[in-house]
């Protein structure tokens, strides 16, 4: 099992007992193909509450499922790390998919979807008035996602982290090219949005889930690439939350800032609750240093010349360049 985590006898065995269940399988079949909660899987699987939370625990407690919070929501999806996790993606891809349980399942499923994606366009048909009109005074988006292609075309990397993912824009501008991305935010309609997109984008190696930019749910070294793309501007302190991203980054990771440069459309503060009018580059950079990161990209995109475009928007990129130190320090050494 070379390159594979293995497990004890108890580890291996508790894991075997929590999946070979009917109703534990087929738990751990819709959580291979999206995050559901309790409720959820309570009208998927036509059983009551109390029994799918007590399937959910022994599949949790054996490392085949996670359970995070959202609001006064738990959802579920299937575990990321560890050697439970691999079992019970060995056991799904030995599933026939097109078994008559499985299939009846995943039907029922669409209809959970079908019902999630239609509270989503609600939200955004509710808020694209107000969006639209933002968008309209800034860079155009098509412009703004090239460069932010550009800045990371240099290296290819295979998690990605999104802070304030919003409508997770970013996760599939992205996902089909990595093997994990991860989104972030407090809002829990935004999240609504994000999952419906992805959804319908069909990334089962992007998930969002509910989390604090100031103390983020993450452990050190976690992700090749941070994004925080027209965050900071909503932020109290934008240096704090910069320094709690550079943490989760793995040596020799990236962190892109995407954000208004500086402005004077006041009614942003007073309407859209923007808590900073754009940024000079020297403040962004001086946020990266200071979080021992390393500035290698500055850039400010011009809006263009129609009478409603009156913001440029600005990357920065730094880089952590633990890697880099390490490699020189051996080259030294040798």
């Amino acid at each position: 099992m070379n390159g594979h985590e293995q497990l004890g006898f108890d580890a291996l065995n508790a894991a075997l007992k929590a999946a070979g269940e009917e109703t534990r399988l087929r738990v751990l079949a819709l959580l291979g193909e999206a995050e559901l909660t309790v409720s959820d899987l309570t009208d998927i699987l036509r059983q009551s509450q109390p029994r799918i939370s007590r399937h959910l625990k022994l599949l949790a407690e054996a490392g085949l499922v996670e359970r995070f919070r959202e609001g006064t929501w738990a959802f579920f999806r299937l575990a990321e790390r560890g050697g439970g996790a691999e079992v019970a993606r060995v056991l799904l891809e030995r599933l026939d998919p097109a078994d008559d349980t499985i299939a009846r399942d995943r039907a029922r499923l669409a209809s959970v979807r079908a019902a999630r994606a239609a509270a989503a366009q609600a939200y955004f048909s509710a808020h694209a008035a107000e969006w639209d009109r933002i968008r309209k005074l800034h860079v155009a988006d098509d412009a703004v996602e090239a460069a932010i292609r550009q800045a990371l075309a240099d290296k290819p990397f295979r998690s990605l982290l999104d802070l304030g993912t919003g409508t997770g824009r970013m996760l599939e501008l992205f996902g089909p090219e990595i093997e994990r991305g991860l989104g972030l935010d407090l809002s829990l309609d935004m999240l609504l949005l994000a999952r419906d997109r992805l959804e319908r984008a069909g990334l089962k190696n992007c998930s969002v889930r509910q989390g604090d930019l100031y103390d983020l749910p993450i452990a050190d070294d976690s992700f090749d690439v941070v994004i925080l793309h027209q965050v900071l501007h909503f932020l109290d302190d934008g240096g704090r939350a910069i320094k709690e991203a550079a943490r989760v980054l793995r040596p020799g990771g990236r962190l892109l800032v995407v954000d208004f440069a500086t402005h004077e459309q006041e009614f942003l503060r007073e309407q859209f609750a923007h808590r900073r009018l754009g940024f000079a580059p020297e403040t962004v950079s001086h946020w990266m240093a200071a979080s021992g990161l390393e500035l290698v990209l500055h850039k400010s995109l011009s809006p263009g010349p129609g009478p409603d475009e009156k913001i440029a928007v600005s990357l920065w990129l730094a880089r952590d360049d633990r890697a880099l130190i390490a490699a020189t320090a051996r080259r030294e050494v040798a």
